[in-house]
């Protein structure tokens, strides 16, 4: 099977390393065409023009943490082109779960109400309408997370963490090796028909769980406590994220839990200043 792979950062090569682990052959693009990639910009339709025909699409490029603008020009524009170029061909693509807005600590699942207050998080919702539109798959990824990146682990260990009020926001996080054998999974048994599913491990931490887990495995302090980080990019949400329907797909996680791969990712994070 040809895939045609839209971003190659740092999901997009795990995606690609899996997807060429069970056969397939891989056409990724980058902005840049580095490190043997097509370049290719999304927003523009005629370089998506010259991209060549596949049997599956997967949208996974970055919005290189711009704001409204660059989300609308990667992802919006990007997905509407895609479609556009290669009507018919199955795309899937990666969202995020900061689509869901809510600050209760309930349970989320495919089927609740997706509504962000962040600019960011509408476009997102806008790109999802046209993909499933056009009978393709969309993913809600957690926060992502796995060897030499994890905010989550470097804050930490850099005494850069805070505990915002009692600590009781819940983190929901997908291993990035998890992710990528989510994707391939699903688009290699060709589930569209506008399917959404939620990527995000089995055990939703909350904040306070979280570190006191890592002070005890660490042996490091507690992060002082402070005021609700209202200025994340991905907007103050409190809620868990359910990946029922993906495990009833039949996808498991190798890592169900953060704290599964905490003890193989402390070598692998940097601590240096500026990193």
């Amino acid at each position: 099977m040809k895939i045609l792979l839209i971003g190659h950062g740092y999901l997009g090569q795990a995606i690609a390393q899996e997807f060429r682990q069970h056969g397939c052959e891989v056409i990724a693009t980058s902005l840049t065409g580095s490190e043997g990639t097509l370049a290719c910009d999304v927003s523009c339709l005629e370089e998506v023009a010259r991209l060549p025909r596949c049997e599956r699409m997967v949208h996974c490029a970055a919005s290189g943490r711009g704001g409204a603008e660059a989300y609308q020009k990667v992802y919006a524009d990007g997905c509407r082109h895609l479609i556009a170029t290669f009507p018919g061909v199955p795309l899937l693509f990666t969202s995020s779960t900061s689509v869901y807005g809510q600050t209760d600590g309930s349970w989320v699942t495919e089927t609740s109400a997706a509504s962000p207050d962040r600019e960011t998080g509408k476009i997102l919702l806008e790109a999802e309408s046209i993909v499933l539109t056009a009978n393709g798959w969309v993913t809600r990824l957690a926060g992502i997370y796995g060897p030499a990146r994890s905010v989550i682990l470097r804050n930490f260990l850099t005494n850069q963490a805070v505990l915002e009020e009692d600590g009781r926001r819940f983190l929901n996080q997908i291993h990035r090796d998890d992710a990528a054998r989510a994707i391939v999974q699903l688009v290699l048994a060709g589930i569209s028909n506008g399917n959404i599913f939620n990527l995000s491990d089995s055990h939703p931490l909350s904040q306070l769980d979280c570190y006191q887990a890592l002070a005890k495995m660490l042996d490091f302090p507690m992060p002082f406590s402070g005021p609700r980080d209202l200025n994340r990019k991905r907007g103050w949400t409190h809620k868990r994220v359910s990946n029922e329907k993906l495990r009833n797909f039949g996808w498991n996680p190798q890592f169900p839990c953060f704290l599964d791969a905490v003890p193989g990712l402390i070598s692998t994070i940097s601590t240096d200043d500026g990193q």
